[in-house]
């Protein structure tokens, strides 16, 4: 365990480097002082979890990364599925913040109210595996099947909705500052 804490210091300071922050920029969004932050990299003050978590997030990275956690001998990825707004959802990516991944199960008729269309920050990409979903989009309605996709950006009011009699399983890519995928190559006409 020493080894793994003695080995915190130079990787939040190559982290650091490699993102081109300053030690003041990093204070700035940790809450951390300088002082602190400094001694943590030279070593000379022991990183706790206090210290820690914040670092993770400045750096988007997963505290197993910021710490190089040794491997638990299981290689398969543990991502924990949430219940939200009645919907489960399977995180795909672990990185925090930037473009996170996810699949998207509704239950039928989900949800049980009337379509009320939001806007917020970023970029939403939604490719439909099984069942049917209802997008809302603007002035748009339209219901997508297995293997359809839609790209917009979230200042569009949207709304979206399982109407189905089975569930939806969807992926959802989502930039919350407003990213948009990138397609290096395009399928030719027919």
């Amino acid at each position: 365990m020493d080894h793994v804490l003695h080995a915190v210091g130079p990787r939040l300071r190559t982290l650091r480097q490699q993102r081109g922050a300053t030690l003041t920029e990093l204070s700035e969004s940790t809450g951390i002082s300088i002082s602190t932050l400094s001694r943590l990299e030279s070593g000379q003050r022991r990183p706790t979890l206090e210290l820690l978590l914040p670092l993770a997030r400045a750096h988007q990275v997963s505290l197993d990364e910021l710490v190089d956690a040794p491997p638990t001998g299981d290689p398969r990825v543990q991502l924990r599925s949430f219940q939200r707004w009645g919907s489960t959802f399977i995180p795909l990516s672990r990185r925090p913040g930037g473009l996170q991944a996810f699949k998207q199960v509704m239950p039928p008729s989900w949800p049980d109210c009337e379509p009320d269309p939001r806007v917020h920050e970023g970029y939403e990409w939604l490719y439909v595996l099984s069942g049917r979903l209802r997008l809302i989009l603007g002035e748009h309605d339209v219901i997508l099947t297995p293997g359809e996709v839609a790209e917009f950006d979230t200042h569009i009011p949207h709304w979206f909705g399982n109407p189905g009699p089975e569930p939806v399983e969807l992926l959802s890519l989502f930039g919350p500052q407003g990213e948009r995928l990138h397609i290096r190559a395009r399928p030719t006409g027919r």
